[in-house]
This record gives structure tokens, C-alpha cells and sequence, in this order.
């Protein structure tokens, strides 16, 4: 015969296992966080990649603006609107 202490231990057991099971933070529900994360983390890295592209470019599109008109300055003269050149002697 089971003692009314049995009885609560056992229908604690099966609430447990039912929560591991099917509640929330189960098994399946944890297994498919996971796959959510790992998918996520593929898409950041992803993005990751792309961004440090786009700023590469973007560095040489400045620097390269730079050089060209650092080079027309030098060689050619080039003077920019409201600019004053001045020209020192070597």
C-alpha cells in the first residue's frame, strides 16, 4: 500500500518529467534554441564579413580622394574656391 508521502513524491516525479519534457525549457525547446543561435551566429557573421568589407572600401575611397588631390595640389597646382596657394622656394 502506498503512503499518502509516495503518492505526492511520485506525482512530483511525473510533473517534472513532464516539464523537461514538454514545458517550457524542454529538451526539444532547448535543442531548438540552439539551432536558433547557431543560425544567428552564421547571419552575424555574415553581416560581419560584409560590414568590414563595405569599410574597406569606404577607407580606401577616402584615402584614395586624399592622395588624388594631395598629387593635383603638388603637380598641377590645383587650388580649391576661396583657397589662397602659396608657393615656397626650394
Amino acid at each position: 500500500m502506498l503512503r499518502p508521502l509516495h503518492l505526492v513524491l511520485i506525482a512530483l516525479l511525473l510533473v517534472l518529467q513532464a516539464q523537461m519534457w514538454f514545458g517550457r525549457g524542454s529538451v526539444p525547446d532547448v535543442m531548438r534554441l540552439r539551432q536558433q543561435l547557431a543560425e544567428q551566429k552564421q547571419n552575424n557573421a555574415t553581416s560581419q564579413l560584409a560590414n568590414d568589407r563595405l569599410g574597406a572600401e569606404l577607407h580606401d575611397l577616402k584615402d584614395g580622394l586624399e592622395m588624388v588631390e594631395e598629387r593635383a595640389r603638388s603637380e598641377i597646382g590645383m587650388v580649391k574656391p576661396n583657397e589662397i596657394f602659396v608657393q615656397i622656394a626650394k
